[in-house]
């Protein structure tokens, strides 16, 4: 009973924890780090530290002026899968003292601050780094290597890494980088309010200082999104793991009180009234409880400890903690089933007539099972497996609870194995944003501080081509470059552009594939990719926002011009909330020269046994000239995902052991109550190994009809709570990501069931095998 009680309620905190935590978690975070409103950067080279710091006037709290520059970093040594000498895209720096402050107080995930030159602290899963990595920024004076001493998490996100100012100085050329303040207002609670200070901010700075401001309500709704996709599975779970327990606990407390029915009638012919036996064995009931609650709370806790750490991160907030209220309430509902579950059957006992509770347990009950047991008989199997197998008829309806507990556990296998299959799948399809072995980047866009950068520095580096005919001779010359590295099996280009697209406000991404990219084509949800000019592809959201379905026409406009297109597929892409059209390259042409690409990227495929780093290496020596620049193509690991991963599988382990201690309690219970027949078996000849087979058979029916029952429930459990998921993330499901479960899987998920059951059933098996027969026959 203190075991089932402990898993109980350790299951139970550990899932009604969870639930808690993926309520509002951006807001908790938010007001625990004092999170920035307002992140805004400014140009170092147009604007003073002193007139930096003095746009704090208007705000109620502020941190800053700290110092940044943008850098590419590249892998000096690392322990992760990324090899040496890997460039990965450009970081925002900052240079900061410390982690505390005013506003946005930095959360140590790892390791310790950033104290001396040549260290550095990298955001939390913004980077592939751990403590103890080296990273090398080749664009900055020197060429500095840094060691990464420890991983901080900002709920505002205001950067990549950061490292002290000292460092960080000697990093930046003269008058390059820029400044970086946070603020923190009275009146932050909308977009309008958020505006009007950017505004009076960008006032008080000469024209242009100002290079960029991110508010803090784009951040909260991009963790809001991601806290809402945890959100059904995480109820799924729990529902699961909340039921079971009160099962479990029901089923353990019920059956111990049952078992010391003949205790009960000595007590009750020595004088105890039936008021009396209720109390003692509902209070006898509580305590082993009481002990397993205590422990189980304890439990729960740890075991949040690294789910919640995973959580936190994708959710970019501080490392969350159970609450503590949670830890009082489960085992507060916890105490009172076991008093509700004990008071039944101990107030029945406490009513029984003394005489019938004495003979209870000295005589067999006669009847039942016995035409199982007949029929069993009559077929070609050993006499231990039919007798185990019968034994279920003698007592429906503790059999009944093993199969609702054991299918439960089945349930709960098959959910988080599609679960985990899907997430995986997902993944993979998000990637496939950015095809290839190796990326090719170049600048062909506006120079440096001219753009809209986040809220790190401006960039840095000469202004690329700004006529048309100098962007794409830039282009070809280095897609020239590209096709004539050895090694070089096929590539397709993009660019990004910012277009009014009918039907949304503002800007939108247009990226315009050019060559043949159906290699590299995004997962599609509905519809298909495009096969040429005047076709667009869209993700879910934009759809959503714009009322548009497959098959319409939208319209894209700059400068006066304008080109329409059709919609002819869905695809699954996060990227901007939705505000993304693919299309090719060649759809844009009747827009002219004035459209300005943000960037032109090469993905590029390798021969069959060239080696990523080998070829990124020579192809830069090439590109370097050509002010392009190839990196080895990383892929994504959503943070989200290993979060999702993490957590379904410690919540399917819960459910499976809980369910093994239903099964073992349950057996327990039987083979206790049939101990005497134990014994009459064994005087027959029974050897112990046949005993341990009769037991073991005694569970493998009702293990098998078990895994028959939870597994389909498993399978339509996931296809109702995956679309939920994505519902909440703002995505469609490819139907392929859904249907994920084939024979070859469900089987041995059915068969789960089984092995279930049985793991439960090994230990009382073994006592029942070592009983001496003398013992057992002499047992009552």
């Amino acid at each position: 009973m203190a075991l089932t009680t402990l898993l109980a309620v350790t299951a139970s905190v550990l899932a009604a924890g969870l639930l808690v935590a993926s309520r509002a978690p951006f807001d908790k975070g938010f007001a625990k780090q004092q999170g920035a409103h307002l992140t805004a950067a400014f140009d170092a080279a147009l604007v003073t530290r002193d007139a930096v710091a003095a746009t704090a006037a208007g705000s109620a709290a502020s941190a800053g002026p700290f110092r940044t520059v943008s850098l590419r970093p590249t892998t000096a040594s690392s322990g992760r899968e990324i090899p040496e000498g890997v460039t990965l895209p450009p970081a925002a720096l900052v240079g900061r003292p410390d982690a505390a402050g005013p506003v946005d107080r930095l959360d140590l995930t790892a390791g310790r601050w950033a104290t001396a030159t040549g260290e550095i602290v990298w955001a939390a899963g913004r980077a592939p780094f751990a403590v103890g990595d080296r990273v090398t920024f080749a664009d900055a004076p020197g060429r500095p290597t840094l060691t990464v001493v420890g991983l901080a998490r900002s709920v505002s996100g205001t950067a990549e890494a950061w490292t002290t100012p000292q460092q960080l100085a000697a990093m930046v050329a003269d008058k390059a980088g820029g400044y970086q303040m946070l603020y923190r207002f009275t009146d932050a609670a909308t977009e309008a309010q958020l505006t009007a200070h950017r505004t009076a901010i960008a006032g008080a700075v000469p024209a242009d200082a100002m290079t960029g401001a991110t508010s803090y309500l784009t951040v909260k709704h991009t963790a809001e999104r991601t806290a809402a996709t945890f959100v059904p599975f995480v109820v799924a779970f729990g529902v699961l793991g909340l039921c079971m327990s009160v099962l479990i606990i029901g089923v353990v407390v019920s059956g111990s009180v049952g078992a010391a029915t003949r205790r009960i009638g000595i007590l009750k012919a020595v004088g105890f009234t039936p008021a009396q036996v209720t109390r003692a064995y509902v209070g006898q009931a509580l305590i082993p409880a009481g002990v397993g609650t205590v422990l189980g709370v304890v439990l729960g806790n740890l075991a949040a400890v690294p789910v919640l750490r995973d959580e936190s991160e994708a959710f970019g907030t501080a490392t969350m903690t159970i609450e503590p209220w949670v830890s009082v309430v489960v085992p507060v509902v916890a105490l009172v089933a076991v008093a509700a579950t004990a008071f039944v059957p101990a107030l029945r006992a406490g009513r029984l007539h003394t005489v019938g509770a004495l003979s209870v347990g000295r005589t067999p009950v006669t009847g039942r099972g016995r035409t199982a047991r007949r029929l069993l008989g009559r077929l070609p199997l050993p006499r231990p497996v039919s007798l185990g197998l019968a034994n279920p008829f003698t007592s429906p309806s503790r059999s009944a609870t093993i199969v609702a507990a054991v299918a439960l556990g089945a349930l709960g296998v098959t959910f988080g194995v599609g679960l985990a299959t899907s997430l995986a799948d997902i993944q993979q399809g998000l990637n496939r944003r950015d095809a290839g072995a190796v990326i090719v980047q170049t600048r062909v866009g506006p120079p440096p501080g001219q753009g809209a950068p986040g809220p790190g520095a401006p960039g840095q580096g000469a202004a690329g081509p700004q006529t048309q005919a100098e962007r794409d001779a830039a282009a070809e010359k280095v897609t020239a470059a590209v096709e004539a590295q050895p090694g070089t099996r096929r590539m397709f280009s993009t660019a990004e552009v910012e277009l009014s697209v009918s039907g949304l406000a503002g800007a939108t991404s247009v990226i315009a594939f050019d060559g043949d990219a159906s290699w590299g084509s995004y997962e599609i949800i509905s519809g298909r990719w495009f096969d040429g000019p005047g076709q667009v592809v869209v993700p879910t959201a934009f759809l959503r926002a714009t009322g548009l379905r497959l098959g319409d026409a939208v319209t894209l406009s700059d400068a006066g011009r304008s080109v329409k297109a059709r919609i002819v597929g869905e695809s699954l892409d996060l990227s901007q909330d939705g505000r993304v059209v693919v299309t090719d390259a060649d759809t844009l042409a009747g827009l002219g020269d004035a459209v300005e690409p943000r960037g032109f990227e090469l993905h590029v495929d390798l021969d069959a046994g060239v080696g990523a780093k080998a070829y990124v290496d020579a192809l830069n020596t090439v590109l370097q000239p050509l002010g392009a620049g190839a990196q080895v193509n990383v892929g994504e690991i959503s943070s989200t995902v290993v979060a999702m991963d993490t957590l379904a599988g410690t919540l399917t382990v819960m459910l499976v052991v809980v369910a093994g201690m239903g099964v073992l309690n349950t057996v327990v219970l039987d083979t206790r109550e049939r101990v005497h027949d134990l014994g009459v078996f064994k005087a027959l000849g029974m050897s112990p190994r046949q005993t341990v087979a009769m037991v073991l058979t005694s569970v493998a029916g009702t293990g098998l009809l078990a895994g028959v029952i939870g597994v389909p429930a498993g399978v339509l459990l996931h296809h109702a709570v995956l679309p939920a998921m994505g519902r909440a993330a703002g995505t469609g499901i490819p139907p392929g990501y859904i249907a994920v479960f084939d024979p070859l899987t469900v089987l041995p998920l059915v068969l789960g069931g089984l092995v279930i059951a049985g793991c439960g059933a090994l230990l009382p098996a073994g006592w029942a095998a070592r009983i001496r027969t003398a013992t057992a026959l002499r047992t009552e």
